[in-house]
């Protein structure tokens, strides 16, 4: 059986590792599904959502070199497979809550956009207690109150 980019396949996990599971697909080949490629929500562990012998459908995303690579999420449903977007605010505490849009759902952010997020804030807090204890070691150059 011939196994090209974008087909769908069906096969039985056969194994489980830290990174992902194979999966056997019958004549004597098997294909990965990376641990990213499992599902839309994170994972820290496969073993949380696959066992080995379960039943998989999942698509084709590459084919190299023998090395055949799959991705289960690929064939959810089209609003399954679309991430929402999470907007969050900074509460007083400096806790990050989920903001709630028009239909009271929250919305995700991708780790990027959290991420470049966090780091402003950090820089700017930083600045701040910079400025404000900068004056109160005293020393040469500092400000004297």
């Amino acid at each position: 059986m011939a196994i090209d980019v974008g087909t769908k396949v069906t096969g039985k996990v056969s194994g489980i590792t830290n990174f992902g599971a194979f999966i056997d697909l019958g004549d004597h080949q098997s294909g990965l599904v990376h641990i990213s490629e499992v599902s839309n929500k994170f994972i820290k562990d496969v073993h949380d959502v696959l066992t080995v012998g379960d039943e998989v459908e999942a698509k084709v995303i590459s084919v190299d070199k023998g090395k055949i690579a799959l991705s289960i999420k690929a064939t959810l449903p089209k609003e399954q497979q679309a991430r929402p977007q999470m907007r969050s605010r900074v509460h007083s505490g400096g806790m990050r809550t989920p903001k709630k849009v028009a239909n009271n759902k929250p919305v995700e952010k991708d780790f990027d956009s959290l991420l470049s997020s966090f780091m402003k804030d950090s820089e700017s807090r930083l600045s701040s207690l910079k400025r404000n204890t900068d004056g109160k070691r005293g020393g040469r150059g500092g400000r004297r109150g």
